[in-house]
């Protein structure tokens, strides 16, 4: 059995074997989940990030992102499902424990925010290193302006096991190397680009925004009101998803290619160190004066917006694509969840037996490598389900053919459960099967999904998204208030937090050059490796 010739079915029953199934118990987990701090009325936080949670610059898990107000919890690796949501929950109740009388907004899109210039930009210190992480942030600021960047969601980690790869080289005769395990991954991530319209179907959280996120920017959207101030669309499923959130038209030209790590690494370089007349205006460093990092198409590959990335642990000071092109693909990173607001911690347990089940079924089912056309048609069909997800006979376009979304979910899921009943084998549990069986009545029933929950209890109620927000803010400090550590203790907090400052001023201490040179350096220094020759 060849690479070209494993079907999706010889894959499955290869791993349904008693003696390879063993290799499906160490698919390791790790959550990132952001989450804006809020006062008691639902304002945003105009406080720096607390000190008692240490330095945001070196902090384990506990950091922020765009903003002051914008934390991120990050929890590390881990196989147990159970473990990495209890770890995220003792990092809330920390939090909550830290910040006094203010809440973490549950919601994806922001609450009421008068005027951009409200959200603080996040500062790490005098380092180099912190000074490049806010000066890209005001670069951030001035290319798409701070609404954009107030929104959260969670990023979903995701790797399997080393013991994997030589049971997946057998099946397809092939010698395990790093080359193979990063192919692998990238065909996952192409299969995840063709069907992740089914994510914000079934996670999708944000189909009402605060009015005020709209002001003095345009949209063709035809919003209606509810409440005092939400606007809406009736069938959306994840306006953050949408071109008014993460999803920035200003990137659509960029010709980013997934079929080896080879071309994207190259097409990621090239957005990188491309010119852009667009923001060539922006300071960059001119007379000391830093309103972006460069005036390049993306400052940083960070800035590249996608719903899934390959990812390799950066070493210090490195680069992503140098991580990537020196050791290949580690894990890959799912980025198109939005918090669920019906969660104290914005994820919950069946959505991540889910997700197991489908990224496995991505990396089963064979993966052609993708053309241009076919990746402008899953951005079209992913656009399509965050705006109108549960608009009924939604049709999306499958390669030549059209076909409704009702029928494509359900012909995934079928594909889908021999996959969760193997996990379920592998680990001595129902968890995935249950998952897969909970998931699929949203396809049913779109007033199951979290967008169509939300929009009829706030139409209801005649509710604008803040009052939604603010009353579940509140019952999801009261619940982890109340709650125990679990695996984490006080005295852990104490140890990373004391740790974290600590690193912060060894870092700012081990300067030795100028904020100029140091960018230089940064963006000039290149791995010698056989990718680039």
């Amino acid at each position: 059995m060849t690479s070209d010739t494993a079907t999706f079915e010889q894959r499955v029953l290869f791993l349904d074997r008693h003696d390879k199934l063993n290799v499906l118990r160490g698919i390791q987990h790790g959550i990132e989940r952001e989450g804006l701090r809020v006062s008691a009325d639902g304002s945003l936080s105009q406080a720096s990030h607390p000190a008692a949670l240490g330095s945001a610059l070196t902090h384990a898990c506990i950091t922020t992102d765009f903003s002051e107000s914008l934390l991120e919890f990050i929890t590390p690796p881990d196989i147990s499902v159970k473990t990495t949501l209890g770890q995220l929950s003792d990092i809330h109740t920390h939090v909550y424990l830290q910040i006094d009388e203010e809440e973490i907004w549950p919601l994806s899109m922001p609450c009421f925010v008068g005027d951009e210039d409200d959200i603080v930009l996040a500062h790490y210190g005098t380092s180099n290193v912190g000074k490049m992480k806010h000066v890209y942030r005001v670069g951030l600021k001035n290319r798409y302006g701070s609404m954009m960047q107030a929104i959260s969601g969670v990023h979903f980690n995701f790797s399997l096991p080393s013991s994997f790869w030589p049971v997946w080289c057998e099946m397809h005769d092939q010698e395990v190397s790093q080359d193979v395990i990063s192919d692998s991954y990238f065909a996952l991530i192409r299969n995840y680009r063709r069907m992740c319209w089914i994510i914000p179907y079934l996670y999708g959280a944000s189909p009402a925004i605060c009015s005020s996120f709209l002001h003095g920017r345009t949209s063709s959207y035809e919003f209606k009101t509810l409440g005092k101030g939400t606007s809406y669309l009736p069938y959306a499923t994840s306006l953050r998803m949408s071109d008014l959130g993460y999803t920035n038209s200003d990137q659509s030209s960029l010709d980013i290619c997934y079929n080896s790590l080879h071309s994207y690494v190259k097409s990621v370089r090239q957005a990188i160190q491309t010119p852009s007349d667009q923001y060539a205006d922006i300071p960059a460093g001119e007379n000391g004066h830093y309103q972006q990092l460069n005036a390049n198409v993306l400052q940083i590959e960070n800035e590249l917006y996608s719903p899934i990335r390959p990812k390799q642990i950066a070493q210090s000071g490195e680069k992503p694509t140098d991580a990537l092109s020196s050791r290949g693909v580690e894990y890959i990173e799912v980025r198109a969840l939005d918090l669920d607001p019906y969660s104290t911690i914005g994820v919950n347990e069946t959505q991540v037996y889910f997700l197991d089940v489908f990224l496995m079924y991505c990396l089963l089912k064979p993966s052609a490598p993708m053309s241009q056309a076919e990746y402008k048609q899953t951005e079209d069909n992913l656009t399509a389900v965050v705006l109108r997800g549960r608009e009924p006979e939604l049709t999306l376009a499958m390669d030549e053919q059209s076909m409704t979304l009702t029928d494509w979910a359900h012909a995934m899921f079928t594909q889908m459960s021999p996959i969760a009943q193997v996990l379920d084998k592998a680990n001595g549990t129902t968890h995935y099967s249950a998952a897969l069986a909970f998931e699929l009545q949203k396809i049913d029933d779109p007033d199951l999904t979290p967008s169509g929950k939300m929009l009829n209890t706030m139409m209801a109620n005649d509710e604008d998204n803040s009052y939604f927000g603010k009353r579940l803010a509140k019952q999801h400090k009261q619940q982890l208030l109340a709650r125990d550590y679990v695996h984490y203790t006080q005295a852990d907090f104490d140890t990373m937090r004391l740790s974290s400052l600590s690193q912060q001023s060894e870092i700012e201490a081990q300067d030795t050059v100028d904020f100029a040179t140091y960018l230089q350096t940064y963006f000039n220094y290149q791995y010698a490796d056989a990718m680039e020759s």
